[in-house]
This record gives structure tokens, sequence and C-alpha cells, in this order.
């Protein structure tokens, strides 16, 4: 398999893995945005496990009527209340090839104002 087989994006997804790395104390977010839903997760690259994950079907009925982006903010309001629980205050954003706008921006900018600093 070339480099010309594979998507831009996952080109884009695996440059940016080779020089971030989550820990325990920072951890790696990262975003998938598929066509219709949002999921996110800060893993421990160390010890190659998932701290904290957040999916848009834990978000309660009334909130998944809301438009994509909304969700998506609803989504970062759930996250950051489960990191502050774990004692989580620094991430490393990883949005996963994804351009940063849209669903993946309105995410992050809500997480900064939630308190998490990346």
């Amino acid at each position: 398999m070339t480099r010309h087989d594979i998507s831009p994006r996952i080109i884009r997804k695996r440059r940016f893995r080779h020089k971030v790395l989550g820990t325990a104390e920072i951890p790696r977010l990262s975003v998938f945005r598929s066509l219709k839903y949002l999921s996110a997760q800060c893993i421990d690259d160390a010890s190659g496990t998932t701290l904290i994950a957040v999916y848009e079907r834990e978000l309660s009925k009334a909130e998944r009527t809301l438009s994509k982006t909304e969700r998506a903010v609803k989504l970062a309001v759930h996250l950051a209340a489960k990191a502050k629980a774990r004692g989580v205050t620094r991430i490393r954003f990883d949005r996963a090839g994804s351009a940063y706008h849209g669903r993946v921006k309105a995410f992050a900018e809500q997480l900064r104002v939630e308190g998490l600093v990346f």
C-alpha cells in the first residue's frame, strides 16, 4: 500500500499521532466526527488506556433533538464535567485529521470555556 492509496485525512491523522502522545497527567483528547455523530475520548498513550469517553448517545432525549453543532457543545460540557471529576485540567487536542471548523471547533471552544487547557 502506497501513500497514494490512503485518504488525506488518514495521512494527517497519522502525522499528528507521531508528534503528540498523551500521558496520565496530560491525556490526548481524540475527537471522532462522523456524518451524524461526534464522540471524544481522553487517552493515556503511555499505558494505552482510555481515561474518559463521551458519546452523543449519552445525551438526554431533549439534547439529541438539537442541531449537530449544538450537540457538540453539550457533549463538551459533559466531557469537561467528567474530566474535572477525574482531576484532568490539561489535555492535548487531537482532531484526528478533521478540519478545525464547525462541530470540531465548537467542541474545542466550549472545552476552553469549561476550563480545560490545551
